[in-house]
């Protein structure tokens, strides 16, 4: 590799107590529970709006964020503030008020109980005010280049945005980045990919199509119940005779609160990483080219769609799986299987395992993995193992592939963001490393905030 000597100053921007870099999901979370907490906090944000793939990924909806029996409601807290104002505008549905196999969940009923519509216009304009009104600090259209390290610690961070680079020094930094891109620049463990062979999960380009017969759709695919996803028995015959445009066994499609209009989840990308540019390009490409492709092929095949259109594809390629920080604890399948208890529980979830295969056509959430009705998250799975002051929350958390497969999803995202943010704040109140704060403390503060990590926990804080 060619490399050329660069040397410059950078413009020190005011330091922060808590720096959050992404404002997907985890982000919004950690930004807002930082900020609450009284902590002086900023948001960097490489798109001009909020999100990541709530919004500029279209993806949707939010998968599950109740037990897997759909009984009790696990993640709360800022995700269920988020949604109930999104609800209030008529852009979303509460999860309470949906059902596993229905049009919004896809049609599928495992893992996909208690979903939640919701319109991408309507959650950046609520994640915007959370975030403004709890005193974040916004810094859109900025891109993370590198990390400072000093002594073991991270210290902040470089950007680039139109005023140049600059430094963004905090007492601590939150990497929701998905990528675990500040993690990585700080030198600290990461891992990828299944242990077999390295390969992640493939990519989609989610999009949008109007002019949808939604009772055609309805009736179709009720009187099909053999069929694995929506239209599968369709696309094997397209399959066999090399017509269907993408490596699928059926059609991913969502219904949204909009009349004839559903989310597609059908593209499939694969052999592309996701933290290479390269990759990321040619999955644009790739992705808009399938999408077109398959519009074709759902005028002229599926019952509803004779009529359909394009009404947009999302801004970026959805990633599903990257870097993964190695933390004090990772998170595996078998945690999820038997519902382990962990003393420093923040978060409990109930999504399933779903694995979309990285070679070929199958993967989706399965019975097969046999996930525990509620599973929870350590602390110890947001504290990279090897290095201080930087948490992680999201995909980039500490598990498993497997493990990942299944709190990759927004809803735990959220709660990852939350108890994050949470406990950054509660590190610099405390003068304490992100890594020695009192989880009693942290757990009380995300029980106040309405979070829920179950009875044992709730009963030992007295709430």
């Amino acid at each position: 590799m060619l490399t050329q000597q660069y040397t410059t100053e950078l413009h020190t921007a005011s330091e922060s107590d808590v720096l959050v870099v992404g404002g997907g999901p985890a982000g919004i979370a950690a930004a807002v529970s930082a900020a609450r907490a009284g902590a002086r906090t900023v948001l960097v944000e490489r798109y001009g709006s909020l999100g990541g793939n709530l919004t500029a990924g279209l993806v949707g909806p939010c998968m599950t964020s109740f037990s897997l029996d759909g009984r009790t409601q696990l993640i709360r807290g800022v995700f269920d503030e988020f949604v109930r104002r999104m609800e209030d505008m008529g852009q979303a549905l509460h999860p309470s008020r949906t059902s596993a196999a229905d049009a919004y969940a896809g049609f599928i009923e495992y893992g996909h109980d208690k979903v939640t519509p919701f319109e991408p216009e309507a959650a950046k304009t609520v994640a915007l005010r959370m975030c403004l009104e709890a005193g974040v600090e916004l810094a859109l259209h900025t891109f993370v280049c590198d990390s400072l390290v000093e002594d073991g610690q991270v210290r902040g961070v470089v950007t680039a945005d139109k005023d140049g680079l600059r430094a963004r020094r905090a007492t601590v930094v939150v990497d929701c980045s998905a990528d675990g891109d500040v993690a990585y620049r700080a030198g600290a463990a990461t891992v990828s990919g299944r242990d077999s062979d390295g390969l992640v999960q493939p990519m989609t380009l989610f999009f949008r199509v109007s002019g949808i017969d939604d009772e055609a759709v309805e009736r179709y695919v009720r009187a099909h119940t053999d069929d694995f996803r929506p239209f599968a028995s369709i696309v094997a015959a397209a399959r066999e005779a090399g017509r269907f445009p993408a490596p699928r066994m059926g059609v991913g499609m969502y219904k949204t609160l909009r009349p004839g209009v559903w989310r597609i989840n059908t593209t499939r990308i694969l052999g592309k990483d996701g933290t290479s540019t390269a990759d990321l390009t040619a999955a644009e490409i790739e992705g808009r080219e399938q999408a077109l492709r398959l519009l074709d092929f759902f005028r002229a095949e599926l019952p509803g769609f004779e009529k359909c259109e394009l009404l947009d594809t999302a801004a970026t390629v959805g990633v599903r799986e990257t870097r993964r920080v190695t933390g004090e604890y990772v998170l595996t399948l078998e945690d999820l299987q038997t519902g382990r208890h962990f003393d420093d529980v923040i978060a409990m979830c109930a999504y399933p395992v779903d694995i979309h295969d990285p070679a070929g056509s199958g993967g989706g959430s399965d019975e097969k993995w046999g996930t525990a009705n509620a599973y929870e998250i350590p602390y110890r799975s947001l504290v990279p193992r090897d290095i201080d002051q930087l948490l992680v929350a999201g995909r980039c958390a500490s598990a498993s592939h497997e493990a990942m497969a299944a709190i990759r999803v927004m809803p735990p995202a959220f709660a990852m963001g939350e108890a994050a943010g949470a406990a950054a704040a509660l590190a610099v109140e405390a003068a304490v490393t992100a890594r020695k704060i009192d989880i009693g403390a942290l757990q009380r503060r995300l029980l106040i905030g309405g979070a829920y990590l179950g009875e044992q926990v709730s009963e030992l804080s007295g709430t």
